[in-house]
Order: C-alpha cells, then structure tokens, then sequence
C-alpha cells in the first residue's frame, strides 16, 4: 500500500500544476475574448509593423489549420492529450516543480482550446508574425502554451531524464 501512496502525485506537485494551468487557462481566455470584444472578425492591427499583428480570426481545424471542421476529431483527441498530461504528471511528480509548470502549461492550452471547440465550434486566434504575406500560421496563448510544455517535456525526458537514469545507483 505504501509503494501505490509514493507513486501518487505530492498536493505540492498537484498544486503546481493546476496553479500554472488555471492562471495560463485564465490568460488564454481573457486574451480572446479582449480579442472578440475590440477586434472585428479579419480585421488586423499592426502591433509591431508588419512583423506582429493582431488578427481576429476563427480556426476549425488543428493547428496550422490543418483539417478545418474536424471538430468531431479535435475534442476526442484533447481528451487523450488531457489523459497523457495527467498520466505524466503521476510518473514525474517527483522530478521537481519545473515539469509540473511545463504539464501544467500543455493542460491549460489543451483545456483552452478544447473550451472555444465545445463552446463556438472554432477556435479563436489572433497573432500573426511574419513579412507581408509570408505568415506564420495565426495562433492563441493555448497554442503557444501546448507548443512550448510540448516541446520543454520532450526536451526534458530526451536530455535531462536520461542523465538521471545514466547515474550510476548507490
């Protein structure tokens, strides 16, 4: 019984990871409904010349746009994401507070997302970066939220766990 209790999440790492997913959840949404309520649909403001742009627009499809309408694919497939966070936050909750941000941050995006897709049936997004019609795909703070936890988690079981396991045992 003790062994199951030491493989449960700390309130500590629980803590961590919630407080980041509600406060990025929180800014994700707040973001975009700053966006819906002082930005016309299509309509884009240049923020920092032409580079970075505020652009009020509506994504059916994953990111990228890739699959628009596919709604009835997105929602299943957050909820697997959503299962794969909880299931790495029970495996690593004992790798220190910097994962559990990183988890924390794909959960909020996962959840952000996942929200506007049940809600509108769309997904708001409203930065673009580029030069003219060279663009980056349009995104939202759950995108860059998913992308950047994404990518730290990958990084982090590629180099950083890999040295822990490299250690010799004592």
């Amino acid at each position: 019984m003790e062994a199951a209790a030491e493989r449960d999440a700390s309130p500590g790492a629980v803590l961590v990871m919630a407080g980041t997913a509600v406060v990025l959840y929180a800014a994700d949404q707040l973001t975009k409904l700053l966006i819906v309520a002082n930005l016309p649909f299509g309509e884009r403001v240049d923020v920092i010349g032409d580079f970075a742009q505020l652009w009020h627009v509506r994504n059916t499809g994953a990111a990228f746009s890739i699959l628009p309408g596919a709604t009835w694919l997105f929602v299943p497939v957050t909820i697997a994401a959503i299962g794969m966070v909880i299931y790495f936050h029970r495996t690593l909750h004992d790798r220190g507070p910097w994962i559990q941000v990183v988890l924390g941050a794909i959960l909020a995006g996962a959840l952000g997302n996942l929200t506007d897709r049940v809600r509108l049936g769309y997904v708001i997004d409203f930065v673009s970066l580029g030069i003219g019609d060279v663009r980056f795909p349009t995104f939202n703070v759950a995108d860059s939220a998913v992308v950047l936890g994404i990518g730290l988690l990958v990084a982090y079981l590629t180099f950083a766990d890999r040295r822990a396991s490299d250690e010799p045992s004592r």
